[in-house]
């Protein structure tokens, strides 16, 4: 099945899909400094959190490669690194796959083997190191979203005993596909999967506002791979699980991460929190799709979850390509429009949390986690090193 690229790497060279053009038009923008990728990350060119960090981390790598870095010796070498990804780390920092990412980055540049190197060689080694490990974060993440979308449909499957006789309808929310990672995504992998299995009988995407990423992103790529689909409003959920639910089979709600928390506590696209209490209200399995790389077992619950405001602009304004009077797009022409009073003030928090009892599963690369007897979360079974490191610090 052919699926959309949001980012095209060879070493030396970035390009990232512009996703503000879509879906009237594929535009990559080549990515060569650490400024670029900031800005094209804070501008939302590029969203959804595996694909920031590979983002984030290639775009260094390749401005190593053209030579960026003009320290001689390992430790400025490597605090030229350091500081280079700490900057990148403030462009949207309630995603932990970026910090997660980072973190590796830095680990595996200060591993770097430089015994018997003199200053030449060892800044090379320096350098490889770091190149081949933000490589390594893409190849990985392509892996990671197979496996997501495996366990997701296998869970749901049995859940349902869905056949090709008795397939199931999806809801999701945002974008979390293609355009939000490295290949075939998280949530929207789950329902790829679904889909090529003969399980899947219709997908809803919710327009996702402010930034309609629903609407431009993941109907775009429900339409391009032929899953039979259909876009609702933010607002119609709650009327499509009352009105159609028993119809058309609807068994889950699908939705990605930016982050989760030891006790399963879910980040996500603002919008997320209410679509989990209809799901609960209506008989809705809910279910998380997120890379290990995802889950921030450092932090207990979700209230320590830093969430980032957004400008008001997105609220107030909107922009798009022009529609002709025969319903044609026109992509040479863009304009902006006011869609309320630009006076009336204006809250935009980009995220919003959804607790972990109204969360039934969180599907992992590594496997689907669901809660034990107590209701609570139990990550050993997917994270059983980094979960008894962090058991052990806190002793």
């Amino acid at each position: 099945m052919a699926t959309l690229q949001a980012i095209k790497y060879s070493r030396g060279k970035l390009l990232v899909l512009d996703q503000l053009r879509l879906p009237h038009e594929n535009h990559y923008d080549e990515v060569s400094t650490a400024e670029e990728a900031f800005d094209c990350i804070r501008s939302m060119r590029v969203r959804g959190a595996p694909a920031i960090a590979i983002v984030a981390a290639l775009a260094h790598a390749v401005e190593l490669h053209n030579g960026d870095c003009t320290a001689t010796e390992p430790e400025e070498v490597i605090a030229h690194i350091e500081k280079r990804l700490d900057y990148l780390k403030e462009s949207r920092p309630t995603a932990v796959d970026l910090s997660n990412a980072i973190t590796l980055l830095k680990l595996a540049t200060r591993a770097a083997n430089l015994e018997g190197l003199a200053h030449p060689e060892a800044k090379e080694a320096i350098l490889n190191t770091y190149i081949q490990t933000a490589e390594e974060i893409l190849a990985k993440d392509l892996h990671n979203n197979t496996s997501i979308g495996s366990h997701g449909a296998a869970w749901l499957q049995q859940q349902y005993n869905a056949s090709s006789e008795k397939p199931i309808s999806v809801l999701t929310h945002c974008n979390t596909g293609s355009l939000a990672t490295s290949g075939h995504g998280t949530a929207l992998g789950i329902i790829r999967t679904l889909h090529s299995e003969g399980l899947l009988k219709h997908a809803y995407c919710t327009e996702t506002r402010p930034y309609n990423q629903g609407s431009r992103l993941t109907s775009f790529e429900l339409v391009f791979e032929g899953i039979p689909s259909t876009l609702i409003t933010d607002s119609m959920a709650g009327a499509l699980f009352n009105l159609h639910r028993e119809r058309m089979n609807i068994g889950a709600v699908i939705v990605g991460a930016d982050r989760v928390v030891r006790n399963g506590d879910t980040a996500n696209k603002i919008g997320t929190y209410q679509l989990a209490v209809l799901a609960r209200h209506h008989g809705v399995k809910f279910v998380v799709a997120a890379p290990t790389t995802s889950i921030d077992l450092e932090t207990e619950n979700g209230s320590a979850i830093e969430i980032e405001e957004r400008k008001r602009e997105e609220l107030t304004q909107i922009s798009g390509a022009i529609v002709n009077e025969d319903g044609t797009v026109d992509t040479s022409k863009t304009a902006r429009v006011a869609i309320a009073d630009q006076r009336i003030g204006v809250w935009n928090p980009a995220f919003d949390v959804t607790p972990h009892e109204l969360i039934d599963a969180i599907v992992t690369e590594r496997g689907t986690v669901v809660k034990g007897a107590d209701g609570k979360f139990d990550f050993s079974q997917v994270l059983p090193e980094r979960l008894a490191s962090v058991a052990a610090r806190q002793l």
